[in-house]
C-alpha cells in the first residue's frame, strides 16, 4: 500500500494563473483540501454524499444534488493515498467531463446538460498516483465567471464542452455535439486553445468520435440546429478534415452518437427534433420528442455517398458499444431508452425516460432490407465502452455501467420505481458466450463509466484494467477504482482515494503517457 502523506491545492479565481492556495494534510480516510469559492460561484452542495446547499434543500432539481452536486473548486493534489497497488505498467492519465456548473442563480432553471464542462483526471506512473486535478473548460463565458481574460479571438458557438475528452495525436480535446469546436487541453488540464483540426472544420462537430486504429482515421457524425442534413466528417492521418459528406434528413433531428464498422457508417435518425419556437421562446433545450417522425437507421459507405434507410421501433438511442461487419449484416452494440425520451426534461432538471436504458443489438440485414432488434440485458446500465482497438470491428466484449442516482434521477416524476430496482455496479458482458459478470458496489456508491486500459504486451482482447471513478459515501468522496478485467468480480487492484467528489458526468479517456 503506498500510504505517503498528500500535498493538496485548492486554486480560485482570486489567485493570479499557475498559482495555487496550499491546503492541509489529512484527515480521516484521506486529504482534505481547503476550499475557496470561485468568483460567482454558488455553492451548490456540500461535499458529501447528499447534498445540502440550496439546490438541495429547494429539492427542485435532482441534478443539482447527490452525486450530481456540482464541486466548487479546482483541487490539486499529489501522492495520493492508494488503497492495493496500482499496476506498474499503467503510465498515463484517466480523464473524465461532465457538466459542472459553475454559479446556478436559479436551480429551477438550470438543465444539467448544459452545465460548465469540468474535466477530473488522475496521472498514473510506476506504481503511484502521482496526482489529481480537475479544472474547468475555459471557455470565454467560464473565463468572465472566473474573472480571467480569454486569450484570443472568441469562436462561434463557444461552449465550455462537457461531454467527452479524448487523445488524439499527442492532445487532448474536450469534446461537445451540436455546434462548438473541441478545446484542446495541456497534461494539467489546463485549457489552450479551440481545436480546428488544422483550420479544416468548418461548422459543428460531435462529442461522440470513432477512432479506427488500424486505418488511422478520427469520424464523426455532426449535426446543427439549421442544418437540412448532416455530416459524416473523417479526419485522415494527418489531422485534418479529408472528407465531408452531407446526409439530407429532415426536421433537424438531434443525432447524440452513431456507429463504425470497416465498411459503413451507421446513422441513427432519432425522432427528437429541433423545436424553432421552443429556441425562439428561450428554452435551453429547443429539441422535442416528435411522435409524427418514424425512427430511421441509415447505413453510409465509409468512403461516400447515398445512405440506405431502414424503419426501426422508435427507442432514444443513447451509446455505442461497438459495431462492426458480418457477412451481409452490420452488427450494432448499443444502449438504449424507451421511447420517448426528453431531451429538455419534464421540470426535473434535466433529461427524463419513461424507463431505464439497457442494452440492445441491432442486426441490419442488407440483402433482407430489414432489421432485427434483440434485448441482449435489461439490467439498467448505460456508457458502454470496449476494447478501443476493436473499433469498427468485431468484439468479444464489452463493459457498462449502473448508477442508481442516475436512473431515479432520469425517471420522470409520475415513473419512479422503488430504489430497490436499481443497483450501482460494473457489468462485463461476453458476446461470445452470451454470459455477463457484475462487480458491485455499495449503496450510495455510484459508479461512472468503464474505460478498459490495455496491459503491457496483452495478447487477448480483456487482458487489461478496467478503471471507474466510483462514490465512496463513507469519504463523501471519489475513488479512482481498478480491475483486472479477467478477474472482473475479484477485489479491486487498486482504490485511488481523491481529495473530493467527482460528480456523476459523462465521457473519459485513458491517455497513455
Amino acid at each position: 500500500m503506498h500510504d505517503d502523506q498528500s500535498d493538496v491545492r485548492s486554486h480560485t479565481a482570486r489567485d493570479p494563473p499557475g498559482r495555487d492556495v496550499r491546503g492541509g494534510g489529512r484527515s480521516g480516510g484521506g486529504p482534505r483540501a481547503r476550499r475557496a469559492r470561485p468568483g460567482g460561484a454558488g455553492r451548490a452542495a456540500g461535499p458529501g454524499p447528499r447534498g445540502t446547499g440550496t439546490a438541495a434543500a429547494a429539492g427542485a432539481n435532482p441534478f443539482l444534488e447527490g452525486a450530481f452536486a456540482p464541486v466548487t473548486d479546482e483541487l490539486t493534489a499529489f501522492d495520493l493515498k492508494v488503497v492495493g497497488r496500482v499496476p506498474r505498467d499503467l503510465d498515463g492519465r484517466f480523464l473524465r467531463t461532465g457538466p459542472n456548473a459553475l454559479g446556478v442563480e436559479d436551480p429551477r432553471a438550470h438543465h444539467w446538460m448544459l452545465g460548465d464542462g469540468m474535466v477530473h483526471g488522475v496521472r498514473l506512473r510506476g506504481g503511484h498516483a502521482e496526482w489529481y486535478r480537475n479544472r474547468w473548460v475555459r471557455s470565454s463565458q467560464v473565463a468572465r465567471k472566473l474573472g480571467e481574460t480569454y486569450p484570443g479571438e472568441v469562436p462561434p458557438d463557444d461552449f465550455a464542452c462537457n461531454t467527452h475528452v479524448i487523445p488524439y495525436k499527442g492532445r487532448i480535446l474536450a469534446l461537445q455535439e451540436g455546434g462548438p469546436l473541441p478545446y484542446e487541453l495541456d497534461g494539467e488540464l489546463n485549457t489552450q486553445r479551440p481545436h480546428d483540426f488544422r483550420s479544416t472544420l468548418k461548422g459543428a462537430f460531435t462529442a461522440h468520435t470513432k477512432y479506427d486504429a488500424t486505418a488511422d482515421e478520427l469520424h464523426a457524425v455532426a449535426y446543427y440546429p439549421t442544418w437540412d442534413h448532416v455530416r459524416h466528417i473523417m479526419i485522415d492521418r494527418t489531422g485534418r478534415v479529408a472528407r465531408t459528406t452531407r446526409v439530407p434528413v429532415p426536421d433537424a433531428p438531434m443525432m447524440h452518437d452513431f456507429a463504425l464498422t470497416e465498411k459503413y457508417v451507421v446513422i441513427v435518425d432519432v425522432p427528437i427534433t429541433f423545436d424553432a419556437e421552443a429556441a425562439e421562446a428561450g428554452a435551453l433545450v429547443p429539441y422535442i420528442w416528435n411522435d409524427e417522425r418514424p425512427m430511421r437507421v441509415g447505413v453510409l459507405p465509409r468512403a461516400g455517398g447515398s445512405a440506405r434507410w431502414f424503419e426501426v421501433d422508435p427507442v432514444y438511442y443513447s451509446h455505442t458499444l461497438n459495431a462492426y461487419d458480418q457477412g451481409d449484416s452490420v452488427i450494432v452494440d448499443f444502449t438504449s431508452m424507451p421511447a420517448p425520451f426528453y431531451a429538455a426534461g419534464r421540470g426535473n432538471g434535466g433529461p427524463s425516460a419513461t424507463g431505464s436504458p439497457a442494452l440492445d443489438r441491432w442486426t441490419i440485414d442488407l440483402r433482407a432490407g430489414r432489421v432485427r432488434s434483440s434485448r441482449v440485458d435489461d439490467r439498467p446500465q448505460e456508457f458502454p465502452r470496449v476494447n478501443e482497438s476493436l473499433i469498427a470491428r468485431r468484439h468479444r466484449y464489452g463493459y457498462t455501467a449502473s448508477a442508481a442516482a442516475m436512473w431515479t434521477a432520469y425517471e420522470t416524476v409520475d415513473g419512479v420505481p422503488p430504489d430497490t430496482k436499481f443497483t450501482n455496479c460494473l457489468v462485463k458482458h461476453d458476446f461470445l458466450r452470451g454470459t455477463r459478470q457484475v462487480h458491485r458496489f455499495p449503496k450510495g456508491a455510484a459508479a461512472s463509466e468503464p474505460v478498459f486500459v490495455p496491459r503491457r504486451g496483452a495478447r487477448d482482447e480483456d487482458d487489461g484494467y478496467i478503471m471507474s471513478y466510483v462514490n465512496d459515501p463513507d469519504r463523501g468522496a471519489t475513488d479512482l477504482v481498478i480491475l483486472a478485467a479477467q478477474d472482473f468480480t475479484g477485489r479491486p487492484l487498486a482504490r485511488v482515494q481523491l481529495p473530493g467528489r467527482v460528480p456523476l458526468g459523462f465521457h473519459g479517456s485513458w491517455v497513455a503517457a
